[in-house]
């Protein structure tokens, strides 16, 4: 429960402070949006921008649009203003931080007389970075990890009563159908491999399983009702969200995307550690516990993520958190092994595992030197970065040293002031701007949203330029590409009469560009763009495109 707090709290730190990012995060909130504004039954069929929405179903969404309401009802604001950040962020913030106790839950199932493994794995989850950092955005990732942790532990039910046996299974339904409305390929792969791992086991008779699978049948009817009412009503279009949305990504490469194994290893690598050191290791002892059960899901569930992740043609960077649950699992009792340092739990290679601390202390000092280069710098870049690599680094070099100690009570103190350390480097990351780099891959659209809201609805569209979500939802109105050969075009297809204004005759336009947008039968004239401290190099511009005079 104590980690659980601490997840928490780092869940909410600083959630308000940036603006919600492409693409996912501004797309969900829309979806919340529209369906905050919408009656019962019609919001349980999504939309965005008045339009089906078809990619995901509204799973999520519905809890956030109930936050929403919520905070309409205490406020008093109108239904159309935009909802802050940090609103939209808490739902799924709160539901991704209870990733960490059911972590240790499931190790609990796994290993039921050794808490300091539960209590180690927990303690991991709580301090890896992409479980904190994905976890709190407006994205389906976080919730979806805790839906596939709940299904997990129901699965181990050690119970072979009938009535243990239908509660766990209806459990486990739930969990599913909380997939189905989330991302719903997902759902019944996963669940048929999590029977398989628990078919090895041997553990359940046919009269157990016939229990156990009454229960799931249970729970599976939320999520599947939603499919068929929404099969019912959007009829052959609901196919989308199985098919292009879904499946399609094991073989097509879906908005530029490049799919393969290399970006979630990548991922694993750069954000697996200190704790990934520790994977080797950890990987041995499964294989050499794969006789008993705790070795045999560690590894499972290590290879049913990896074949949900690694054979995927489209890529992003949060589907490697399905890999971290697995990775936790394996490496808790090594951990506890390099305090303990007592059989059962004998890693591979325990000459190497002994050095991990030393190598921590390594990459603590070397963070710790990093600190001081980024206070003496004189680039603006690099002094934020000092408070996170000074604490990062005082954690590893500290805990890594005390678990170097003959001592088992120092090693103890080393392994709690570690965990400790990276949950106070943690939390400083999230209390600042930097935790959220992705808003710094493109141009940013608050200054230019600003500008938009102060032209007449629906006269802007972007030239040469992507559509970007987060820019509709901050100028609260969908901005696309112009596709007019020429404003006499446009206006004519508005229904403009020959003696219309100049200012009524005429398109604002966003474009990225160094130069003015060339568009035949038009003189574009820059407008003033609201800057915000951001360099006007890094932002996008606005320009009013007037009908040229006849000659």
């Amino acid at each position: 429960m104590a980690l659980w707090l601490l997840a928490m709290v780092l869940a909410v730190m600083g959630l308000g402070q940036l603006p919600l990012r492409d693409w996912d995060e501004a797309i969900v909130a829309r979806v919340a949006l529209e369906a905050s504004q919408r009656p019962w039954p019609d919001r349980l069929m999504p939309v965005a921008w008045g339009d089906p929405y078809l990619n995901k179903p509204p799973g999520l969404h519905l809890l956030i649009a109930a936050a929403i309401e919520l905070w309409r009802a205490l406020s008093g604001v109108a239904p159309s203003a935009l909802p802050p950040e940090w609103l939209l962020r808490l739902v799924p913030a709160l539901l991704s931080s209870s990733v960490v106790p059911l972590v240790g839950l499931v190790q609990a199932r796994l290993r039921p007389h050794q808490p300091a493994v539960a209590l180690a794995s927990a303690a991991m989850a709580l301090t890896l970075m992409p479980l904190a950092r994905h976890g709190r955005l407006v994205m389906l990732d976080g919730s979806q990890l805790a839906a596939i942790l709940v299904l997990w532990w129901a699965v181990l039910s050690p119970n072979h009563r009938r009535w243990s046996l239908l509660l766990h299974g209806i459990c486990v339904g739930l969990a599913t159908s909380a997939l189905l409305l989330l991302k719903a390929p997902l759902a019944f792969p996963l669940l048929a491999a999590t029977f398989c791992l628990r078919a090895f086991d041997r553990q359940l008779r046919w009269r157990h399983w016939r229990w156990l699978l009454s229960g799931v049948a249970i729970g599976l009817l939320p999520g599947l009702a939603w499919h068929g009412a929404h099969f019912l009503v959007r009829g052959s279009a609901a196919w989308q969200m199985w098919g292009s949305q879904g499946f399609a990504r094991l073989q097509a490469r879906l908005e530029g995307h490049n799919g393969g194994p290399l970006m979630p290893v990548t991922e694993v690598l750069e954000g697996g550690w200190p704790w990934l050191a520790l994977w080797p290791g950890a990987m041995g002892l499964a294989w050499g516990e794969r006789r008993s059960q705790a070795g045999r899901w560690c590894l499972g569930t290590t290879a049913i993520t990896a074949l949900l992740v690694l054979p995927l043609r489209t890529q992003l960077p949060w589907y490697s958190l399905l890999l971290w649950p697995p990775l936790v699992l394996a490496c808790g009792p090594v951990l506890v092994w390099l305090v303990d340092r007592q059989p059962p739990l004998q890693p591979a290679w325990p000459a190497l595992i002994r050095r991990v601390p030393a190598f921590w202390a390594l990459l603590g000092a070397l963070l710790l030197a990093l600190a001081c280069v980024a206070v003496a710098s004189a680039n603006a870049a690099l002094q934020p970065l000092a408070p996170v690599t000074a604490s990062g680094g005082l954690a590893l070099l500290v805990g890594g040293a005390l678990l170097l100690a003959k001592r088992q009570r120092r090693r103890q103190s080393g392994a709690i002031l570690l965990v400790a350390g990276l949950w106070g480097t943690l939390l400083v990351l999230m209390s600042g701007p930097l935790w959220l780099w992705e808003l710094n891959e493109q141009w940013p659209v608050l200054p230019i949203a600003k500008a938009v809201l102060q032209q007449p609805e629906g006269s802007a569209h972007l030239w040469e330029l992507e559509e970007r979500p987060s820019l509709n939802w901050y100028a609260g109105q969908r901005l696309r590409r112009w596709e007019d050969d020429s404003l006499q075009t446009f206006l004519a297809q508005r229904g403009q009469a020959e003696g219309t204004s100049m200012e009524q005759g005429s398109v604002v336009l966003v474009t990225a560009g160094p130069t003015p947008p060339e568009l035949p039968g038009a003189r574009c004239q820059p407008l003033p763009v609201p800057q915000d401290g951001v360099a006007p190099a890094a932002s996008a511009r606005l320009y009013r495109c007037i009908r040229s005079q006849s000659p």
